[in-house]
């Protein structure tokens, strides 16, 4: 029978229509996310394994960490603090460190610096007033004219580009050895890297990482020597790292 060689009635809109569901699918998984970024980086043996670094927690994505560290660097009431009362007094006591930092010289007037986790850029504001005028902070929320945006995981600089680098936020790193790896590659050969870190007191809720002693931000650094460490009494961390990056 004629009947009997005909497609069931239901058959011919499904195959019609299983085309369009499938380039439907295609189109919905390969449209980027609203919230993506470009770098997301795998822990590396060096950020995961160092006996003397303790990451605190794994994150589902790349793009969770930068929102616990955008709750902090985004809170209205921090930034207000910031910006007015903890201005003044974080310039001042930033003003004596680079201070002696250039007694020691290893940081001179006509030094390109680099602050690395600069919030509002009171470490920048000291550079200058210390004479240090070709100074510029990073963040991840730009502060104009002080600090620029970035992530110091992938610095957004050339490589070679600055002859002084201060932090002291080694602390929030996911990826320890992505931040001194980026500090190294834009220090220019010769150029001095300074890093303030808490070793006797854990971080705040905001850390991603313990340093449990020296040589576990030492050993980062692949292409620099130890010039030397002290201690410091700098806004709750209390050891200071310097490192020259050999020529």
């Amino acid at each position: 029978m004629a009947g009997e060689n005909q497609k069931p009635p239901l058959l011919k809109p499904f195959l019609l229509l299983l085309p369009l569901s499938l380039l439907f699918f295609i189109l919905l998984h390969s449209r980027p996310s609203a919230t993506s970024i470009s770098f997301s980086p795998p822990i590396s043996s060096a950020s995961a394994s160092s006996p003397f670094i303790r990451i605190r927690r794994v994150f589902p994505s790349y793009d969770e960490y930068l929102k616990l560290q955008l709750n902090k660097t985004l809170d209205p009431r921090l930034r207000q603090l910031w910006a007015t009362r903890d201005w003044d007094r974080k310039v001042v006591v930033f003003s004596q460190i680079f201070s002696r930092l250039q007694s020691r010289h290893l940081l001179a007037n006509s030094s390109r610096a680099l602050c690395v986790g600069a919030r509002l850029g009171q470490e920048v504001a000291a550079l200058k007033k210390v004479g240090v005028v070709d100074s510029v902070g990073m963040d991840l929320v730009p502060s104009p004219p002080l600090v620029v945006k970035g992530d110091f995981h992938k610095q957004p600089f050339e490589p070679n580009s600055f002859d002084f680098e201060f932090s002291n936020v080694f602390d929030h790193a996911l990826y320890p050895d992505r931040f001194v790896g980026e500090m190294e590659r834009t220090l220019k050969p010769g150029g001095v890297a300074v890093i303030h870190v808490a070793l006797h007191r854990r971080g705040d809720k905001y850390s991603a990482n313990d340093l449990l002693g020296v040589d576990g931000l030492v050993g980062l650094f692949k292409q620099s020597d130890l010039v030397s460490t002290q201690k410091v009494d700098a806004f709750g961390l209390d050891t200071e790292v310097v490192l020259r990056k050999r020529s």
